[in-house]
């Protein structure tokens, strides 16, 4: 838009625009001002440059104080039929100049419209007011107030353009923030998936591995072929533990990297597995459903099995007990999982799963609470990512309880499927007897 306001210095450039402007100005009215009635020439007169004059001399100011302008501009007009000139359109080039720069400039389309009327219609009015009125002046004052008008036309245009292209810019603009933004957020909500699987697959397998290594070397003396299985169990974890951990963190390789082979999520289906592995580390852990088991989608198949895995974690980390329990009700719309354990919150030991010795002589370290740390936090942002909610705290009667309740897909009804399958059967039966009969 044009600058229509402030007191800072105008560029060079400006400024040699501004001076052609007026110096065209000034040709063209004081042109208008040597033109007579007859289309014949004569010298300028001192009204022909006092009109010149003071009407360009407005020109400069147009931009900071445009209606100003355009009325004097036009005030100017008007005096012309007094001092003797001929009123054309060239001798009121400047009021057609701040008329172009006030439509640009004015802060509404009505204030704009009435601006550029008064001023087509304070010119062409004093055509007749001032003398004798015949057709050729009638012809003359349609077009001086035609040229007012076009050029208030023009202006209204050219404002609605740079309007518009503004308008296309500040779209353009916000667009590129918005992709900025929504690609920010994705980076980040996949920094914290990868956050979570590091966390869940590293505090699951090094606890194990440190239980299994506190085994061994509690029994390296007095049981060595226990000692060896436990450290074959180790190899295993270990082993494990770097094929998620190289899984995971190929997430954060280049589009254009080898790929590694990829394996599916783990879900409820891989609960036995993981809960062997805890046994081995010396937790024993009873498991019970009730309800009827349904196949889940893969986010909160995946969410499942993480809280069962980061729950039994925890009770093997912080627990004082080698027992915890599962528990899974599967209902109409939702599936409860719920792992508890009596310990007292004093870490201890793992004991190995048979034999006395084995249970005897573990290494107690400081009793420490249990805190929410980055495991609780890691096991609700999964529960809420895929609709459900989780709640952890101690159990009145001691130990911890983890419950989580998880969204299931609704449940097909067998009648209707059942109906559904009759009337298909029976529709291909009397498509059959129709098709042989003769």
């Amino acid at each position: 838009m044009t600058n229509t306001g402030g007191g800072g210095p105008r560029p060079r450039t400006s400024w040699w625009r501004e001076g052609a402007i007026t110096t065209l100005a000034f040709a063209l009215c004081l042109l208008g001002g040597v033109l007579q009635v007859d289309d014949t020439l004569s010298p300028p007169s001192v009204s022909a440059y006092v009109i010149a004059v003071v009407s360009c001399a407005v020109l400069p100011v147009r931009h900071r104080a445009p209606l100003a302008a355009l009325a004097a501009t036009t005030a100017v007009g008007v005096l012309v039929p007094p001092l003797g000139l001929l009123l054309t359109p060239l001798i009121v080039t400047p009021a057609v100049i701040t008329t172009y720069s006030y439509s640009l400039a004015a802060r509404t389309e009505r204030r704009a419209a009435s601006a550029v009327v008064l001023t087509s219609a304070a010119l062409a009015a004093a055509i007749p007011a001032f003398g004798d009125f015949s057709w050729k002046d009638a012809s003359r004052m349609g077009v001086v107030a035609a040229f007012p008008l076009v050029a208030g036309v023009l202006g209204h245009s050219v404002r609605n353009r740079r309007a518009y292209l503004e308008a296309v810019e500040e779209r353009a603009r916000r667009a590129e923030q918005n992709r900025e933004s929504e690609a920010r957020r994705r980076v980040a909500e996949e920094r914290v998936r990868i956050a979570r699987e590091l966390h869940d697959l590293v505090a699951h397998q090094i606890t194990l591995a440190n239980a299994q290594a506190t085994v061994a070397a509690h029994l390296f003396d007095t049981r060595p072929e226990q000692t060896r299985t436990s450290l074959k169990e180790l190899v295993e974890t270990t082993s494990h533990a770097l094929d998620e951990l190289r899984a995971t963190v190929g997430l954060l390789r280049q589009s254009g990297d080898t790929a590694a082979p990829a394996e599916p999520a783990p879900g409820l289906s891989r609960l036995p597995t993981l809960l062997e592995s805890f046994r081995r580390a010396g937790l024993e852990v009873s498991v019970h459903q009730e309800g009827t088991v349904r196949p889940l989608p893969p986010g909160v198949d995946l969410t499942a099995y993480r809280i069962v895995q980061e729950a039994l974690t925890n009770v093997t980390k912080h627990a004082g007990t080698g027992s915890a329990r599962v528990r899974l009700v599967w209902t109409g719309d939702r599936v409860t999982i719920t792992v508890a354990d009596d310990g007292g919150g004093t870490r201890t030991a793992p004991t190995a799963s048979t034999g006395p010795t084995a249970s005897s002589g573990p290494t107690a370290s400081a009793a420490a609470d249990r805190s929410p740390g980055y495991g609780l936090i890691g096991m609700r942002e999964r529960a809420t990512a895929v609709g459900g909610h989780l709640s952890a705290g101690r159990r009145p009667e001691g130990g911890f309880l983890v419950s989580a309740q998880l969204p299931l897909p609704p449940a097909q009804d067998p009648t209707r499927d059942r109906d559904r399958a009759t009337t298909t059967e029976e529709g291909q039966m009397t498509d059959g007897e129709a098709g042989g009969a003769p």
